[in-house]
């Protein structure tokens, strides 16, 4: 049975690589962005204000949540490239990474031919794994997600918080 799971997450796995499933993600991708509001509402500091009870944190959070959800994901992106960025050694280890993936994968199987020898991909996948995990534990990924996480927290709850509903929302809710 466990072979059996494997096979079909392998499946689907390659249905999604294939050209109708990229074309529909990247058709999400643009239906989300075109969700995205502009920052002259995002960044209305009129509309910020001191809730007045925990019931009315809710309401706001639950209602900004929705209401700037592409917009928070934005914010959550940004924050995942400063963190890149403000750690060069981590970036360093992932390009690192994908580009002996991609330099071994353009061999398509055949072995590589140097003045020291010839190595076989699977050496050359276990060279680029004994290289690139004491290297990736040195770089600190762990710490690096979870100050993402933390950070991008603080900051969309702190803004979901503290806007208001439009007042349009208000009305809508009376009736």
């Amino acid at each position: 049975m466990n072979q059996f799971t494997a096979l079909s997450q392998a499946a689907s796995f390659t249905e999604n690589l294939s050209l109708e499933g990229v074309k529909s993600q990247l058709q999400a991708a643009r239906s989300k962005l075109a969700s995205l509001r502009p920052p002259q509402e995002f960044f209305n500091l009129r509309a910020v204000s001191k809730p007045a009870n925990m019931s009315e944190i809710q309401q706001r959070v639950s209602y900004n949540l929705g209401y700037y959800s592409s917009n928070y994901a934005l914010v959550v992106a940004m924050l995942s490239l400063y963190t890149l960025f403000t750690n060069l050694l981590l970036l360093s280890v992932i390009v690192f990474v994908f580009v002996g993936v991609w330099g071994i994968g353009k061999l398509q199987g055949q072995e590589l031919t140097t003045p020291f020898g010839v190595f076989q991909p699977t050496q050359l996948y276990t060279a680029l794994l004994c290289v690139a995990v004491p290297l990736g534990f040195f770089a600190s990924p762990i710490s690096a997600m979870l100050w993402l996480v933390g950070a991008s927290s603080v900051t969309i709850f702190a803004h979901a918080s503290l806007m208001e509903k439009p007042i349009e929302t208000v009305f809508e809710e009376q009736v």
